[in-house]
């Protein structure tokens, strides 16, 4: 088992079959990614694990399987990760609504699916030096797939949107603590 892996068994709310475990690292290694890897769910299993929850077992599952099918340019990668996840109707719930990040409110989700998406989006408000590393990171997934100039127009129309939403974080937690830095980030990206 990865060092990453260890990590996140050692987060977990409770004990998770040693297969479950086995088929997340599976499915994490492949495609070969850049940011959507094991080091980004423990990233938002971090956050994950600084929040109360009233389903701990199912949002923290849902971490876990969020970006378990990862291909870029495939609009169903949220569904097969839904599938992967096993048979809890929340769990699947819950990495469903990832395929809606930028187009919800907090009135359209419950408190637990609001941190949940926050802990996902939390990295659009990490230190600047974080941040960089993310927009190269995710541009290695994009840029060899839909090419430079796709790349760059769809990214910059992605950011724009976050930025002229009235609020980028579903949650008040998250967004008193993260929203100005993640705005900061967004505009330098944008200017640059």
């Amino acid at each position: 088992m990865s060092p990453t892996l260890e990590k996140l068994r050692g987060l977990a709310p409770g004990p998770l079959p040693d297969a479950t475990w086995a088929s997340l690292e599976r499915a994490y290694a492949t495609p070969p990614r850049a940011y959507h890897t094991l080091e980004h769910v423990l990233e938002v299993a971090e956050q994950w694990a600084q929040q109360t929850w009233r389903q701990p077992e199912q949002t923290f599952r849902a971490v876990l399987f969020h970006d378990a099918v990862y291909v870029v340019g495939r609009p169903d990668n949220e569904a097969r990760s839904a599938e992967l996840s096993g048979d809890d109707a929340r769990v699947r719930e819950l990495i469903l609504l990832t395929a809606r990040h930028g187009h919800l409110s907090p009135r359209d989700v419950d408190d637990d699916a609001a941190k949940f998406l926050d802990c996902d989006l939390a990295i659009l408000g990490a230190a600047p030096q974080r941040f960089d590393e993310y927009e190269r990171q995710i541009a290695a997934e994009y840029r060899p797939v839909v090419g430079p100039a796709a790349y760059a127009e769809g990214r910059r129309r992605f950011l724009h949107g976050l930025l002229a939403r009235d609020r980028i974080f579903l949650s008040d937690a998250f967004h008193l603590r993260l929203d100005a830095l993640a705005r900061a980030n967004l505009r330098r990206v944008l200017a640059s």
